[in-house]
């Protein structure tokens, strides 16, 4: 049966849809491009302004108008010619060809299906914890923009992280609202019959089941699955009410409706992705269920429909340490998978297991949900160059006999998408110098239309940012003070800060690594910095800590405690409840971004990649992105490159570099003016960050290199692997289990080198034995030195073979390095798969 959704009338019969103008309304409230296209903001506003600074939901409007007021606004002309011109607006862009149809007209690629933990989209969709999901959700509003067909599936939660509280001493309180679907821009997925879509999990003793919903994100879609189904036992409705919350035995049934029921439900949708792209290892299930249902249609093994389906996987690790990967124990995989291991995969328990452990014959090792991605995927991707070799580094273990730059992990820097972050000031500047519609090509010329921007121009935008900022905190820190009951702050937050003031921004996950108190080292230096009255500097901070972290809550308490007892209300304000309206505010407002974590453990971040848009300026380690992104002409480091773990004297070390770049640098630089009161060394670098980091970390970006180097490759490899009921997975199979059985025979039978007119000539006579020649390959390989790449290169087989199972190779090479650089290894090479992500086998000649 084709399974559709009912219209919005059909669902939602609340709304008074006899009045002319309400079924275009519901239709702009239900589709989150609001969030990014702010050209219906004046609608929301005009139909309710306290609720729409509020809640930034066009949905709950719709919801709390009433008829009379619907009716005389919808009488009105010029609100409905509004109205009209924003639906028109993407039935106009819908006419025209998008980036992929430009670039790829005939793509071997109809579906992506994104599966990610958690989807940054909206404050009025609170799925969402942090950098996570701020990923996912920026890269589907890219894939919009750029016509890319990724669908990404969810879950839906009916508490979601929580909101955060901070009383007069520092404390934070926990919050935890529920999340009422009614009031969410969401649907319901029903069958033509008006049957809600639920999805059926086989879980131990009693089913799950899950309810489905659908979000509409401009042209892509996001799929969200609920266990608060009335069939579900108690212990089951909740599964999908906290996100990160509860133990393991919680976190594995979250996994298990996310990678299970995320597949099972767009088989129901009749989506058959050709790629799956799983946003961190939670994910990993996908690899077993896809493996399962395509082995069920095509009557082959498990292990056969693996070979073929992960050719079609892409993992992305966003993790920069191994304790920070899902780890389950072997009795909770047992709980969950030993009967789903014989009777669905037809494999053994111990095989499944082998699948997430290090070593496949540790019995007593956990299951690790990254090892489960990395060898259920054709491709492997860290979120930076930095965290890519991190990750090799991390994985290694995974292939112990490659050199750790050949580890399988590859990298694509992380993006934001610009048009979710940008003020209204930076969109008016960018669309007068780059056009409306500059988010969705190929950003060639932005970087030469912004260079041409004036001082003035510059100067006047980040003033009226600044000016904009300055207002909420303001208004923010009153609301704050007045909930935690500090009274007597109320009229100080009428007055604190100074438009005019050089203003810091750092806000993130306060934990240890991030070093948010790193400016809190001499604390009366920081005081001096702040308090100078001729060139004054203020602060906005911002941060919540998990829940079951004290170390991550005392950082905020250290904070607010200092703030407090210095008295230093008008140059620092910790701002409760970081979300994404808070986010948007202090990244689009500040002049200096901070960051402060130690190096390697920030796997790309996001947050300083807001500012840019912005005009805003980061003061960042050399970490993450920064550490590829930065040059002296276009903001300021910390750090030396290098990593030194928690070193105490380190931290010092950098603190007093903080400081010493604010004192000398970052301070004079900005109120040095000219006659005409523009500060020219600040702007110029403040031109250069704009034009040439703006393109370079914009989600745009991010999703144009997932797609050409990531999802059509996999799509390619995927199709021909799944051609005739899968037998390349048959003939991968088998090659693999004679290789690996016959491996051990291999045998350097005798190695010649000859110099020859500037080259070494070597020959190598191998013993291969029952091994089929063309399903290996033999190079001469030598370490890189000076930071060069090692030298790989194949070695020819000789025709003239001499006895029967051995072979001569041979190959020429510069003699530039001594020959004894040089040495022989056998690696694999059949049916175009990736080695050694696929198949880890190596021999070296020594």
């Amino acid at each position: 049966m084709d399974k559709q959704t009912l219209n919005t009338r059909d669902i939602y019969g609340f709304l008074p849809y006899d009045i002319e103008g309400v079924d275009a309304l519901a239709e702009l409230a239900l589709n989150i491009r609001w969030s990014w296209n702010h050209a219906a903001d004046e609608i929301w506003n005009q139909l309710n302004p306290a609720l729409w600074e509020l809640t930034h939901n066009p949905w709950i409007i719709l919801q709390n108008i009433s008829r009379i007021e619907l009716e005389q606004q919808l009488a009105d002309l010029s609100f409905k010619v509004k109205i009209k011109g924003l639906l028109k607006r993407p039935e106009l862009l819908a006419s025209f060809p998008t980036w992929f149809q430009q670039n790829h007209p005939k793509p071997p690629l109809n579906h992506i299906a994104y599966f990610s933990m958690e989807y940054m989209l909206s404050e009025a969709l609170p799925v969402y914890s942090g950098g996570l999901g701020n990923v996912a959700g920026d890269q589907l509003k890219a894939a919009s923009d750029l016509g890319v067909p990724v669908t990404a599936v969810g879950l839906l939660y009916a508490h979601g992280y929580f909101r955060q509280e901070i009383d007069q001493y520092g404390n934070q309180q926990p919050l935890y609202p529920n999340n009422d679907p009614g009031q969410l821009p969401i649907t319901p997925l029903r069958l033509p019959d008006g049957e809600w879509l639920r999805i059926k999990i086989d879980f131990p003793g009693y089913p799950l089941w899950l309810r489905t919903w659908q979000v509409h994100v401009g042209r892509t879609k996001l799929y969200l699955l609920d266990s608060n189904d009335a069939a579900n036992l108690p212990t089951y409705r909740g599964i999908t009410s906290e996100l990160y919350g509860g133990g393991p035995e919680m976190r594995i049934r979250q996994e298990i409706v996310l990678g299970i029921g995320g597949w099972k439900l767009l088989k129901a949708l009749d989506i058959t992705p050709e790629v799956c792209h799983m946003n961190e290892g939670h994910a990993a299930f996908v690899v077993l269920e896809r493996a399962r249902n395509f082995m069920k249609e095509n009557g082959v093994s498990f292990e056969e429909a693996l070979a073929v389906t992960r050719a079609g996987n892409l993992f992305t690790t966003h993790t920069a340490v191994a304790a920070g990967f899902d780890q389950f124990s072997p009795s909770l995989i047992r709980q969950f998978f030993e009967k789903y291991a014989r009777e669905e995969l037809g494999i053994s328990f111990d095989d499944l297991m082998a699948l997430g452990r290090l070593h496949a014959n540790d019995t007593s090792g956990n299951f690790n949900m990254a090892y489960l991605a990395i060898r259920g995927s054709g491709a492997v991707n860290g979120v930076s160059r930095l965290h890519g070799k991190v990750s090799r580094s991390l994985f290694q273990n995974l292939f112990q006999r490659w050199p750790t730059q050949e580890v399988p992990v590859g990298h694509v820097n992380n993006g934001v998408h610009m048009p979710s972050w940008d003020s209204k000031y930076a969109d008016e500047l960018w669309t007068d110098s780059c056009g409306k519609d500059r988010w969705r090509g190929n950003l060639e010329g932005l970087e030469e239309h912004i260079s041409h921007l004036s001082d003035k121009q510059l100067w006047q935008f980040r003033t009226q940012s600044r000016n904009e900022l300055v207002r909420y905190v303001r208004k923010r820190f009153e609301r704050q003070v007045s909930i935690s009951g500090e009274s007597g702050l109320i009229e100080t937050a009428k007055q604190i800060f100074n438009p005019d003031t050089l203003t810091l921004g750092f806000a993130r996950r306060f934990v240890p690594y991030k070093r948010p108190d790193l400016l809190l080292h001499d604390p009366q230096r920081l005081i001096r910095i702040l308090i100078n009255h001729e060139n004054p500097v203020q602060l906005v901070i911002a941060g919540k800590s998990s829940p079951y972290d004290e170390s991550g809550k005392a950082l905020i308490r250290r904070w607010v405690q200092f703030i407090r007892q210095n008295n230093l209300y008008k140059q620092i304000i910790f701002l409760s409840d970081y979300d994404i309206q808070l986010t948007e505010n202090l990244v689009q407002g500040v002049d200096v971004w901070l960051n402060t974590p130690r190096r390697p453990w920030e796997a790309s971040g996001t947050s300083g990649m807001k500012v840019l848009v912005n005009g805003g300026i980061n003061l960042s380690e050399l970490d993450g992105w920064w550490a590829e992104a930065y040059t002296p002409e276009m903001g300021w480091a910390l750090g030396d490159g290098n990593e030194h773990g928690d070193d105490p004297a380190w931290d010092a070390k950098e603190a007093q570099q903080l400081y010493d770049l604010l004192e000398q640098q970052v301070v004079p630089e900005f109120y040095a003016r000219n006659p005409a009161g523009i500060p020219e060394t600040w702007v110029s670098r403040m031109r250069k960050s704009m034009s040439l980091l703006t393109p370079r970390f914009s989600a745009n970006r991010t999703v144009r290199e997932y797609t050409e180097a990531y999802y059509l490759p996999a799509a390619a490899r995927y199709i021909k692997r799944a051609v005739e009921k899968g037998t390349a997975g048959k003939r991968i199979v088998s090659v693999y289990n004679n290789l690996k059985n016959q491996w051990q025979n291999i045998r350097f039978s005798a190695m010649k080198i000859e110099s020859v007119e500037n080259k070494f000539l070597i020959h190598a006579q191998i013993w291969l034995g029952e091994i089929n020649p063309g399903h290996i390959s033999v190079e001469l390989y030598a370490d890189g030195i000076n930071g060069e790449l090692p030298v790989r290169q194949e070695m020819q087989r000789d025709s003239k073979d001499t006895n029967e199972g051995e072979y001569v190779y041979e190959v020429q090479v510069a003699a530039n390095r001594p020959a004894g650089d040089y040495t022989i290894r056998i690696i694999p090479r059949y049916e175009g798969i990736s080695v050694p992500l696929e198949n880890d086998l190596i021999l070296w000649q020594r």
